[in-house]
C-alpha cells in the first residue's frame, strides 16, 4: 500500500548529511540530493497535485541530535508525511560527546522510537529510510578521515543491528520502509559500489537518483 500525496500535502525530509545535501546553500532549501530529485520528479509526474516539500536534514546528526530539535524542526511544521534517514552517524566512526562511547543499538532504537511516537499519534504518514553502507574497496576519505576496509567492517558490524531496529520500528508503527541498504547492495553487485557512493556512506549523483526513485515508488 502506498502513501497518497494529495494536493496541498506537506512532506518533510529529515536526517543527516545525506538528506541535508547542502540545503542551506540551495535556493529552495531542499539541497542538491534525493529530496530535490523527489520534488522535481513529482512535479513533472503530477502537475495537478502540488506538494510543499521541506528539508530539515543536518550534516553529522545522530538520533539524539534529531531528538533535540524535533519539536521545532519537525513537529511544529505539522507535516502530512515525514521521511527519516538517520543512523550512519550512530555507528562507531562517530561517538557521543563527552564520553566517546559507542551508541548501543538499544539506545539508538529507543531514541528513534521517541521520534516516531508523536508523529504516529498525530496520524502522520511515515517513511523510514534504512541507513546504509556500501562495500567500497581500499582506503577512502570519509568524515574527513582516511578509513580502510578493516574499519569499515567494524562499521558494518555496528550498523547491522541498527538497520534491524529501523525495520522493526517500521513494522511497529506501520511505516513505509525504504530498504536502502539492501537496494544498494544489489546495485553494487552489478555495477560496483563506487558508482553509487565514493566513500561507502555519501551517495553519488547516481546514488541520490536511486534513492529518489525508490522513495517515489512508496507514494502515489
Amino acid at each position: 500500500m502506498t502513501i497518497t500525496l494529495r494536493p496541498g500535502s506537506t512532506v518533510m525530509f529529515t536526517g543527516d548529511s545525506i538528506t541535508d545535501g547542502w540545503r542551506l546553500e540551495s535556493a529552495d532549501g531542499l539541497g542538491f540530493g534525493y529530496p530535490l530529485r523527489v520534488a522535481g520528479e513529482w512535479g513533472l509526474r503530477h502537475p495537478d497535485r502540488p506538494v510543499t516539500w521541506l528539508n530539515t536534514g543536518v550534516a553529522g546528526h545522530k538520533v539524539m541530535d534529531l531528538e533535540a530539535r524535533w519539536q521545532a524542526d519537525v513537529l511544529d511544521a505539522r507535516p502530512d508525511v515525514v521521511s527519516i534517514l538517520v543512523g550512519i552517524n550512530d555507528v562507531g566512526w562517530h561517538t557521543t560527546a563527552p564520553d566517546g562511547r559507542v551508541i548501543p543499538a538499544e539506545e539508538f532504537a529507543a531514541g528513534y522510537d521517541r521520534l516516531l511516537a508523536p508523529l504516529a499519534e498525530a496520524g502522520t504518514d511515515l517513511i523510514l529510510v534504512e541507513p546504509f553502507l556500501l562495500p567500497i574497496s581500499g582506503t577512502v576519505e570519509a568524515g574527513h578521515a582516511l578509513v580502510d576496509e578493516e574499519v569499515r567492517k567494524e562499521w558494518r558490524a555496528d550498523l547491522d543491528p541498527k538497520i534491524q531496529a529501523v525495520r522493526e520500528l517500521a513494522r511497529r508503527y506501520g511505516a513505509h520502509l525504504l530498504a536502502a541498504d539492501g537496494m544498494f547492495a544489489e546495485l553494487a553487485a552489478t555495477t560496483g559500489p563506487e558508482h553509487w557512493s565514493a566513500d561507502g556512506v555519501h551517495p553519488t549523483a547516481a546514488g541520490h537518483a536511486a534513492l529518489a526513485s525508490a522513495w517515489l515508488r512508496l507514494v502515489g
